[in-house]
C-alpha cells in the first residue's frame, strides 16, 4: 500500500526540484526524504527518478503521479475526517505507549489544540522506553498503539502483525556549557572536542554503542565526566559546566540559560521516530492521531526554538 506520506514529499520533490529543497520545506532530512521517494518506488512498482552524482530528475511517471497526488491527498484528509466524526458521547479508546521526550513536548501540543476534542478518542498513556512498550504491543498486551525511537540499528523488534509508521526525525546537537566561551552555533571539527570533558551514556545500552562508533569514526575520544541516560540531567549537568553532551532536539526545548549548542558537520546522528501499529486495531480516527502527531513533529522542526540552522535546514 502507498503511503500517503510519501505522495505529499514526492509533491514536494517535484515542485521545489531537489530532495534537499522538499526537506527544507517539510522539516526533514534529506535522507528521510531519498529514503521515502525510494520506498514510494518499491511499493508502486515504479521509476520516479534518474539519479545521477549531481543531480535527481523526475521521471514522466513521477510528473504523471505527482499531478494526481494532489487530489487523491484531499479525498484521503476528507475521507478520514468524516470517518473520525460520530455520533456524539462516542469514542474510541485508544491505549498508547509513548517515550519520555515524546510525551512532553509533542503529545501535550496535541492535546491542547481545538481539534483535539473532535478527534473522538479516549486515550490511555504509558510512558516508557521503546523496549517496554513495544512488550506492551505483544498478544494480549495491554496497548494498540507504540510511538518509539530508533538510533542507528539499535536492535529494536517487534511483531510481524505490527505496522510501522515514520514520524519524523529528532536530530541530535552538541551542547556545551556556556561558561566555556564558545559562542553559540560555532561550527568545530570533531576532534576538537576529545579534549574536552564530556557526559555520555552507560556503556552497554543501545544509545551508547552507536554514539562511541560515531565518536570513534571522527577521531573523538571523549574524557568521560559524566554518565547519565536522561537528557534533561545532561542538559542540567551541562549548564553548571561539568561537561558537553549530545542531546536531541526533543530535549532542547527545555534548553537551559547557560548551555550553547554547536554545528559539528562530522556528528549527524538522529532518532528516528515510528509509530507501531497493531493492524486489526487501525481505524480511521487512529491514522489521524497518528498523521497530527506527525505534523506536530514537522512544525517543531521547522519553527526551531534554537534560532540557528538546524539539521534539517543546513541539507
Amino acid at each position: 500500500m502507498i503511503n500517503p506520506v510519501h505522495l505529499q514529499t514526492l509533491l514536494e520533490v517535484v515542485r521545489r526540484g531537489s530532495f534537499a529543497a522538499a526537506a527544507t520545506q517539510l522539516g526533514y532530512t534529506a535522507s528521510a526524504v531519498s529514503q521515502q521517494m525510494s520506498t514510494l518506488e518499491r511499493d508502486s512498482g515504479v521509476a520516479l527518478f534518474k539519479r545521477s552524482a549531481r543531480s535527481v530528475l523526475p521521471t514522466d511517471a513521477a510528473l504523471v503521479m505527482s499531478r494526481h497526488a494532489a487530489k487523491v491527498l484531499t479525498d484521503i484528509d476528507a475521507l478520514l475526517a468524516a470517518s473520525s466524526r460520530t455520533e456524539e458521547g462516542t469514542s474510541q479508546e485508544l491505549r498508547l505507549g509513548i517515550f519520555p521526550s515524546l510525551a512532553t513536548y509533542v503529545l501535550p501540543r496535541l492535546l491542547r489544540s481545538p481539534e483535539w476534542p473532535g478527534l473522538g478518542i479516549n486515550l490511555h498513556v504509558s510512558v516508557g522506553e521503546p523496549q517496554q512498550t513495544i512488550g506492551g504491543l505483544r498478544s494480549g498486551g495491554e496497548l494498540d498503539v507504540a510511538l518509539v525511537y530508533q538510533v542507528g540499528q539499535s536492535g529494536l523488534a517487534w511483531p510481524h502483525t505490527i505496522n510501522r509508521q515514520w514520524i519524523g526525525d529528532d536530530n541530535f546537537r552538541v551542547v556545551l556549557p556556556k561558561a566555556w566561551g564558545i559562542r553559540a552555533g560555532s561550527v568545530m571539527e570533531a576532534s576538537h572536542l576529545s579534549d574536552m570533558p564530556w557526559i555520555m551514556h552507560h556503556p552497554g545500552t543501545s544509545d551508547a554503542a552507536v554514539i562511541e562508533r560515531l565518536f570513534a569514526s571522527c577521531n573523538l575520544h571523549p574524557r568521560v565526566a559524566a554518565y547519565s541516560d536522561d537528557f534533561n540531567a545532561s542538559l542540567q549537568l551541562a549548564s553548571v559546566g561539568l561537561g558537553a553532551a549530545l542531546v536531541p532536539e526533543l530535549a532542547l526545548q527545555n534548553k537551559p540559560d547557560n548551555v550553547v549548542v554547536l554545528d559539528v558537520p562530522e556528528i549527524r546522528l538522529a532518532r528516528n521516530i515510528f509509530a507501531l501499529l497493531i493492524n486489526d486495531k487501525r481505524t480511521a480516527r487512529i491514522e489521524v492521531f497518528v498523521d497530527k502527531l506527525a505534523g506536530i513533529m514537522t512544525e517543531l522542526n521547522r519553527t526551531s526554538h534554537l534560532g540557528e540552522p538546524t539539521a534539517q535546514t543546513r541539507k
